[in-house]
């Protein structure tokens, strides 16, 4: 999918966001077993807290470990389990598509043999393709199972493309959660809620050929699954992914919301109502990466505590822990590998 760009790099989500996921994972294992899983994962309850953040790298490893240890490569997700391999018959399938219209109509076919619960329907409308999860009887729609099928609806498309595909937007059949900020690392598209079906709309103008993917790309993305795919590498799609974008690619310590408007060529007022209509302000996006910028490096163990404070623009490692705290409900401590010892 190209060169992973630095909102990907520095991006985290919730630990609300995985707990539906988490609560499908509890009943495949033992309560010991569960317990243990969570350790492997680096998801421990005292290591990220119920407020805390999760990175790329744990939802990686958390992925890789239930869909070996579960036997179901959908993990809990589905009423059905979904068996070891199916993965790679999908992208096996897709690949062989001539156009990526195509390639989503396999993709919708593919699963519906495997759902009882849901099944897929592909709608054309003028300029759009919408891929839409339909429930079979009165189901409860997991939120995580659905964030993540359409996602790797929208991974596939982009791997087949070797650049992100465009997505027109993205609806869910839940309750807008309290964590829907997170979406926005996920998909690179407005994220609507309370619909009346889960469902993702692809501009048919950007569904064009595929592009030839060998054996070995095949097995690389199996192998590296999810990371290819689950993170946005989208820099356009709403305002708050275009600041904090500006952001890492500039002095972001010193970078101020009038710098900021100017490179966007709007002015001040226009980006903040902008910011607003996204639900957050300019001050929010430079603390949610500096945030994550100092878990990054706090995993790594590569630098002390006091070193990090400094390079997130704190002047002293005790105003860092105060606003680390307000920020992940926890000690930078507790997010720390390695052997640095830090503060």
């Amino acid at each position: 999918m190209g060169t992973e760009t630095a909102p990907t790099l520095y991006s985290t989500v919730s630990r609300q966001f995985i707990a539906d996921w988490l609560a499908a994972l509890h009943p495949l294992y033992s309560e010991t077993e569960y317990r243990a899983f969570l350790k492997r994962a680096d998801l421990m309850p005292d290591q990220v807290p119920s407020q805390g953040r999760v990175t790329l790298d744990q939802i990686v490893s958390l992925y890789q470990l239930a869909a070996v240890e579960t036997g179901d490569e959908m993990m809990g997700l589905w009423s059905r389990p979904v068996r070891p391999r199916a993965l790679q018959h999908l992208l096996t399938s897709v690949r062989e598509a001539t156009t990526l219209a195509s390639a989503l109509f396999r993709f919708s076919t593919f699963w519906n043999l495997l759902l009882d619960d849901y099944q897929f329907a592909l709608i054309e409308t003028t300029g759009e393709l919408t891929l839409r999860l339909d429930p079979q009887g009165d189901q409860t729609a997991q939120r995580f199972g659905h964030m993540l099928i359409l996602k790797l609806a929208h991974g596939l498309l982009s791997w087949l493309a070797r650049y992100e595909v465009p997505v027109a937007g993205v609806g869910f059949a839940f309750e807008r959660p309290a964590f829907d900020e997170d979406y926005a690392v996920v998909f690179p598209a407005v994220v609507q809620f309370e619909k009346t079906a889960t469902s993702i709309s692809f501009p048919s103008d950007v569904l064009g050929a595929v592009q030839a993917r060998s054996s070995a790309d095949l097995n690389r993305f199996l192998e590296n699954a999810p990371r290819d795919w689950i993170f946005t590498r989208s820099q356009q799609h709403t305002q708050s992914l275009r600041v904090r974008t500006y952001l890492t690619e500039s002095e972001w310590c010193n970078a101020n919301l009038t710098g900021a408007a100017s490179a966007m060529h709007m002015t001040p007022r226009t980006l903040i109502r902008k910011l607003d209509a996204d639900g957050t302000t300019f001050q929010a996006i430079k603390d949610a990466l500096r945030r994550d910028i100092a878990i990054r490096h706090l995993q790594m163990g590569q630098h002390s505590v006091e070193a990090i404070a400094h390079e997130v623009g704190f002047s002293s490692a005790a105003n860092f822990h105060k606003a680390f705290q307000r920020w992940t409900g926890n000690t930078p401590s507790s997010y720390r590998r390695g052997p640095s010892a830090g503060v």
